[in-house]
């Protein structure tokens, strides 16, 4: 049962609880360290939701579409008490406010990029909602990251984030000095 609905039905009075979600950024258009840094502010305002840690930027290879410019990743750690769908809502308008644009094209390049990567105590795959992110234990730009700020993390159903970092050693990540 999805931790952050659990409140609905006999406990219908208590405060909504509080649930880890763990958020991926990317962008490789335009400004991207402005465009993270506002996306990353902007995570820490939504309703119900406090930001508790952000990872460094690293800067990665494209994955899928090859022909187009390095990315700049990150990854933010929130506690919220948002339902999975109303956070993914929030994230979604927020990619609108960035300037994301939309198009058919997978993994092509974009302003801005905000998955929901994992939600506590949810798993989901619906044709609008995968959770976890389907295809994030085998993706350095989202690994590195995440185990920066969550190094003891096991992820359900794939293992300790240490070693899924290990799996995918040769794909070209790497940490920024920047401070964003």
């Amino acid at each position: 049962m999805n931790k952050a609905r659990s409140a609905v039905g006999a406990n219908a009075g208590a405060a909504p609880q509080v649930v880890d979600a763990v958020i991926g950024l990317g962008a490789n258009l335009g400004d991207t360290v402005a465009t993270l840094t506002a996306a990353r502010r902007a995570l820490g305002t939504l309703p119900q939701t406090a930001l508790v840690r952000s990872s460094s930027l690293y800067r990665t290879a494209p994955v899928g579409f090859q022909d187009q410019p390095d990315f700049l990743n990150a990854v933010c750690w929130l506690q919220t008490s948002l339902p999975a769908a109303a956070l993914a809502t929030e994230l979604f308008a927020l990619e609108q406010v960035l300037g994301r644009v939309r198009t058919t094209e997978r993994d092509g390049p974009r302003a801005i990029d905000l998955d929901l990567l994992y939600y506590e105590g949810m798993a989901c795959d619906d044709p609008d909602m995968h959770i976890p992110h389907p295809r994030l234990h085998e993706r350095a730009f989202v690994l590195y990251p995440w185990v920066e700020i969550m190094p003891d993390f096991t992820l359900p159903g794939h293992g300790a984030l240490n070693d899924l970092c290990e799996q995918v050693q040769g794909q070209r990540v790497e940490r920024l000095p920047t401070v964003w």
